[in-house]
């Protein structure tokens, strides 16, 4: 198809299929400057044109708008109607950045990704006037790809031109990087990236942790890395059209043959049973884990609201916390192998940023502040694995507070004030800080992590180091027999005893986007009793054993295992999985050692029950002391508690306890003073 058959077929085209999109954007023009051509319906109209657009998308592109223009349209203020073609709809869209090469040089493509940074908002010129400080005469000029400033005048020759900048056009421009979608990238290696230039309306479109769908043009710029001899050069995406995307398990194709598969999975009894084997099946026990891990990749039911309009969150959020080499990092990996979009970050390497969100220096365009979504928000509506927890520090850990509880990460930082979307599931895993666990201690006593991000997680389960002769044997006996199993004696096991991974990941989409329970009377009944139980068991023993909190939680565990059975509604027996789970946690986790009560403060505050008493004498003893001076010595507060028939290292450990959480203060070493 040559030039002028190119430019007649267009003006056919907009002519004949798209008035009525043409005058929806005059209506609004400029407001709305952007032609959106769906390159499906250009396909019907004529094959050949639309693979022409392919081809040679710079001239489709300014054949598209020339045909507008002889239109000869204004808006209602009387200005010349001048929008911007736009294809989109594009066939092969599962083309993987790593994949773009030189073959699509200036053609036109699309591909999926996730927006990693985004620049500042520069300005491109489009239109630049030139003049001879000689002889004044004036030169305007288009400015294109193509494009280099003149030198002399041509008409003079006396003087070298100069820009007239307030005589110039110019338009908005911005530069931001895209990676391969988290779900496509194979495990182990880094995702492939490219950066993508946008122009006019289609700048501040896109935010860092989005996923997208670009239609565009690929470019190429003389590479700075290299010297100019080497002809070396980097490609870039020129952007015709951006549509945003939502991946995650829900993206996930299924066929009607892998729906009744589904299906009748989903009619077997032992269906929960045989999805909890199924993640990390070369595990040896642990099954309360594995159910809990299974449930939180189910999710509660979506979409719910407070009645002021807060989103109400869906999310389960698990930390494991166990003695070394007693596999949390290998069910963190099996998850993260599980979700098709997921990520996996250690404390040890990553900082508060580099989990959420930060404003850099700008790279992309050259100056200013960029925004760079981190870990969490990359992993938006997936996975996200936290491995070494507690090696993160205080500071970095304060900014998963607003992640944990609303889904978002908001940033205000060099001018820029923005909040991304990060409704990312947590599994995190932390080790003791003496390396181990001791027995005598309570478990959340024993762990850097701080009180208020511990009531953040739905479920706290201990992974311990138990010394049990028959359990030993068993593990032992498991993992001799994975070692001396062929491949194809593992295959045939697995297959009957769990569900493959690949099948489960669909039927996980599947419930997810089929499945919205809503809990039964019966259902509602039992958590609520169940509630009402705990909190009378408080009044008694003076302590708060559960709170409003973990209620929300329970209801979320009993809609995730009832997706888990496809079901619309919530039944008992959902009611009854999530309570089992949050008692194994109260009598790990909750119940204090020494007095055998149940509290939520050994979580909330980081003190048990009977360290809250010793706390309340000890300040007591204090205000007895230093009632006519400002300060006291430790040792006399100690001194006084143990004539008092308490315990000296009970007394001295909670008194360390409260200087760190700023219950007293310590002036000088060994001297206490009240907070007022």
């Amino acid at each position: 198809m040559d030039d002028i058959s190119f430019q007649e077929a267009l003006d056919r085209f907009f002519t004949k299929s798209y008035m009525a999109e043409i005058n929806n954007v005059l209506v609004t023009y400029p407001k709305k400057r952007s032609i959106n051509i769906d390159w499906k319906e250009l396909e019907k109209f004529d094959a050949e044109l639309a693979d022409a657009v392919m081809e040679h998308p710079t001239l489709a592109i300014k054949g598209g708008e020339a045909a507008i223009r002889k239109m000869n349209l204004h808006n209602a203020t009387g200005e010349e109607f001048r929008p911007h073609v736009r294809f989109y709809n594009c066939p092969d869209k599962d083309l993987l950045i790593e994949n773009i090469g030189s073959h699509f040089l200036n053609k036109l493509f699309v591909f999926k990704g996730l927006i990693t940074r985004r620049g500042d908002v520069i300005h491109k010129a489009k239109r630049m006037v030139f003049e001879c400080p000689a002889c004044a005469e004036r030169f305007p000029l288009i400015v294109d790809r193509n494009f280099s400033t003149p030198g002399k005048c041509p008409t003079c020759k006396k003087a070298f031109l100069r820009a007239r900048l307030d005589e110039a056009t110019f338009v908005d421009y911005q530069v931001a990087e895209v990676q391969d979608p988290l779900e496509r990238v194979t495990a182990g290696t880094p995702a492939a990236k490219i950066i993508i230039n946008l122009e006019d309306d289609l700048v501040n479109t896109i935010i860092p942790g989005e996923n997208v769908e670009i239609t565009g043009i690929l470019r190429i710029n003389p590479s700075k890395k290299y010297n100019k001899g080497d002809m070396i050069f980097q490609k870039y995406v020129e952007v015709t059209h951006v549509k945003k995307i939502q991946r995650d398990f829900e993206e996930l194709e299924i066929t009607k043959e892998e729906e009744e598969e589904i299906l009748n999975l989903a009619s077997d009894p032992e269906i929960v049973s045989k999805i909890r084997d199924s993640v990390a099946p070369d595990i040896h026990g642990y099954d309360e884990i594995k159910l809990a891990l299974a449930l939180q990749l189910f999710g509660g039911r979506k979409g719910k609201t407070t009645p002021g309009g807060m989103p109400i969150r869906d999310d389960i959020h698990i930390l494991l916390v166990g003695d070394p080499g007693i596999a949390k990092t290998r069910f963190l990996r099996q998850m993260c192998e599980i979700a098709p979009k997921s990520v996996y970050v250690s404390g040890k390497s990553v900082s508060g940023v580099g989990l959420t969100a930060s404003a850099e220096k700008d790279e992309l365009s050259g100056g200013g502040w960029t925004l760079k979504a981190g870990a969490l928000v990359l992993a938006s509506g997936g996975v996200a694995a936290i491995d070494e927890f507690d090696k993160i520090d205080d500071e970095d850990r304060a900014s998963l507070h607003e992640v944990m509880e609303s889904g978002t990460v908001s940033i205000a930082k060099a001018g820029i004030v923005a909040t991304f979307k990060a409704k990312t599931t947590i599994v995190a895993a932390a080790n003791p800080k003496l390396g181990r666990f001791l027995k005598n201690r309570n478990i959340p006593d024993q762990f850097n992590i701080p009180p208020s991000l511990l009531s953040r997680f739905d479920l706290i389960f201990p992974l311990l180091d138990e010394l049990n002769e028959t359990k030993d044997e068993r593990l032992a006996e498991h993992i001799l027999k994975m070692h001396s199993s062929t491949h194809e004696e593992k295959e045939g096991e697995g297959s009957r005893r769990a569900i493959s991974k690949e099948l489960l990941r669909k039927y996980i989409a599947y419930a997810k986007s089929h499945i919205s329970p809503v809990l039964s009377i019966e259902a509602s009944k039992v958590l609520k009793d169940y509630y009402v139980s705990l909190r009378r068991l408080g009044e008694q023993t003076g302590s708060v054993p559960i709170t409003p909190r973990y209620l929300e939680g329970l209801i979320r565990m009993a809609e995730a295992h009832a997706k888990a059975r496809l079901s619309s509604v919530v039944e008992e027996v959902d009611a009854e999985a999530a309570k089992m789970l949050l008692n194994y946690v109260i009598s790990e986790i909750m119940t204090d050692k020494e007095t055998n009560i149940i509290s939520t403060d050994i979580i909330a505050s980081g003190r048990s029950p009977g360290e809250m008493k010793i706390a309340a004498e000890i300040i007591d003893i204090i205000k007895s002391i230093s009632a006519n001076v400002d300060v006291v010595e430790i040792d006399a507060v100690v001194q006084e508690a143990v004539q008092n028939g308490m315990d000296e290292y009970k007394v001295r450990r909670t008194i360390s306890k409260m200087l760190k959480n700023g219950d007293l203060y310590e002036p000088r070493p060994g001297i206490l003073r009240l907070l007022e």
